[in-house]
């Protein structure tokens, strides 16, 4: 049985012209999270948001009042050397920070996210196609509490665009995790809407990220209605 439902639409999908309006709608909508997709043009090929577009947007969208709440801003770090930037995302109004471990493993950013700010910043692992979970065991189940991540990102596309197709391929991941991590938080990235939902929410996914689904969507608060109830349902929390 999974935690209960987190819908966190990625704002990649959004209109960057609107991009603080289209926030803050997205909020009132029924949306939990809102994912910001962080990339560099290194470790992904592509380039997005800065601290100066968070701020931007932290402006539409309240922080959320304890931890995990409404309106958290879920920063997936795309980029070659996260560590070095988690103080200045933190200050920009970001409050989830994501690593992914192919990027993490090679550079300082193995070392604990606490180290770069003054404040606790909860790590999060992020695993891509081509990368078993087995290699966030060990930090999982590390004894040290501050070191084990809250939370597991499995993407279900390759990282770096969105709009692209949904690959069922990586959900025996999250079934694995689920069976040995009944309680932690399992999101997944990519390709996510009503056609694929059931599957992922099966899987045991209970962190849902969806992009053009959402935002582009006739109605969004709809979509974000059933990625929930999906996801609900099958965690007893419906």
């Amino acid at each position: 049985m999974a935690p209960p439902a987190i819908i966190a639409p990625s704002i990649l999908s959004a209109d960057f012209a609107d991009l603080g309006a289209e926030c803050s709608r997205t909020i009132k909508q029924g949306a939990d999270w809102l994912h910001v997709d962080i990339m560099d043009g290194h470790f992904v090929p592509n380039l997005t948001f800065g601290p100066p577009v968070v701020v931007k947007i932290r402006s539409h969208v309240d922080r959320p009042t304890e931890a995990h709440g409404k309106g958290t801003f879920d920063c997936h770090m795309m980029i070659a050397e996260p560590k070095k930037w988690v103080k200045e995302f933190k200050a920009a109004g970001c409050d989830l920070y994501c690593f992914h471990y192919e990027a993490a493993i090679n550079s300082s950013a193995a070392e604990s996210p606490e180290a770069t700010s003054e404040e606790k910043t909860s790590p999060r692992g992020a695993d891509q196609p081509g990368t078993g979970v087995g290699v966030l065991y060990e930090i999982l189940e590390s004894e040290d509490e501050k070191e084990r991540p809250d939370m597991v990102l499995v993407m279900t596309v390759e990282p770096g665009f969105g709009g692209q197709k949904f690959m069922a391929s990586e959900l025996p991941k999250v079934q694995e995790l689920r069976k040995r991590y009944p309680d932690l938080n399992i999101e997944v990235d990519g390709g996510l809407g009503p056609g694929t939902i059931d599957q992922a929410a099966d899987a045991g996914a209970n962190v849902i990220v969806a992009g053009s689904a959402v935002f582009g969507a006739q109605d969004p608060a709809a979509v974000i209605a059933l990625l929930r109830e999906a996801v609900n349902k099958r965690s007893g929390k419906a």
